[in-house]
């Protein structure tokens, strides 16, 4: 239930601020690093900054996972604002040049009342998870998959499912990725920093990984461990049986820049409360795009665009959440408002 009182402006109060805030940062990040600040700047108008400080230098050094991640937030935070009866004037980075970090305005201007599809994908929010288990092997039903293809266009990019042998080279592309990171050094370092259950509050806790693929069918993220046991995993977990035929899908934007990955990271985040109204699981792929040299700008496209994620879809177990930073860590509250 909304924080915001009908026809009040929804960042006039601060209950109403930290209701808001609280549903964006429930949007999945890259290794779970929530690499996002939120400044309150009137009863209407909201920014929304990169936290430089969580930006993985060897992991994502152009920044375009934290721009997706950050993108993930801002869907989040449209819908939200949509149950106030507000509609969300959004502009993307606009400051570039004196500040890039922030990367959007949020105004909210009178809406229309909330529809039923807006309600269920706020709805799903809380309840959106990463699925790092084995799924089992249901196809999912046409209408299903036409409903996540329709949630990218509302966004305004394309979703495709990668069938057959394209599917194959697309895991087989995965999987060379995962092991060309796996040898630097400074990956490892990285991603064993945010994946060490004992040394961070946030991160990807041991309880997320899920079990190793057994015989290595499905290029699924070892996150470093190299087959070593995990807190929290007891030993029958350690590897198991993946679905035999992977359902993957590719999420593709028109170009590559800052703008488009903070787009493609609010169109992940509709697609995946799509599929979640449908029970269906989700966990995402992005070692090729970590490959991505610096000075890479869009100079490679297809027909459809450029790549921005490759998603595994299907049916899995219930996983927990995993931890979030507190409000009060991520909300600049020095412009406050009224209690």
């Amino acid at each position: 239930m909304s924080a915001v009182i009908s026809g009040e402006k929804p960042f006039a109060t601060r209950a109403g601020v930290r209701a808001l805030v609280n549903a964006a940062v429930a949007a999945p990040s890259v290794h779970n690093t929530q690499p996002w600040r939120f400044r309150r700047v009137d009863d209407a108008t909201m920014e929304l900054y990169a936290d430089l400080d969580r930006l993985l230098t060897a992991i994502d050094p152009m920044g375009r996972g934290l721009a997706t991640s950050c993108g993930a937030a801002l869907c989040n935070l449209r819908l939200a604002l949509r149950m106030t009866g507000h509609d969300a004037r959004v502009t993307l980075l606009p400051d570039p040049a004196r500040r890039p970090e922030l990367l959007a305005t949020v105004r909210a201007t009178p809406g229309d009342p909330p529809g039923r599809d807006e309600r269920l994908l706020h709805d799903m929010i809380p309840h959106r998870r990463t699925n790092r288990f084995p799924f089992d092997d249901r196809r999912l039903a046409k209408d299903v998959f036409v409903d996540l293809v329709h949630a990218a266009y509302a966004e305004g990019a394309t979703l495709v499912l990668v069938k057959g042998r394209t599917a194959r080279r697309v895991l087989d592309m995965v999987g060379a990725a995962d092991d060309t990171l796996s040898a630097e050094e400074s990956y490892r370092a990285e991603l064993a920093c945010w994946t060490a259950p004992d040394r961070r509050f946030d991160g990807v806790p041991a309880h997320a990984f899920g079990p190793r693929p057994r015989g290595g069918e499905l290029p699924m993220r070892d996150f470093g461990l190299g087959g070593q046991a995990v807190p929290g995993q007891d030993q029958a977990r350690r590897s198991a049986d993946f679905e035999s035929d992977p359902q993957i899908a590719a999420l593709f934007t028109r170009r590559d820049g800052p703008r488009d990955w903070l787009r493609a990271g609010q169109v992940l985040q509709r697609v995946l409360l799509v599929a979640t109204t449908h029970g269906v699981s989700a966990s995402m792929f992005g070692q090729p795009l970590d490959l991505r040299p610096a000075q890479h700008r869009g100079d490679r496209t297809g027909p459809l665009g450029h790549v921005q994620m490759l998603i595994r879809v299907g049916y899995g177990p219930p996983v927990p959440r995993v931890p979030r930073r507190p409000v009060s860590e991520v909300l600049d509250e020095a412009e406050a408002p009224r209690v």
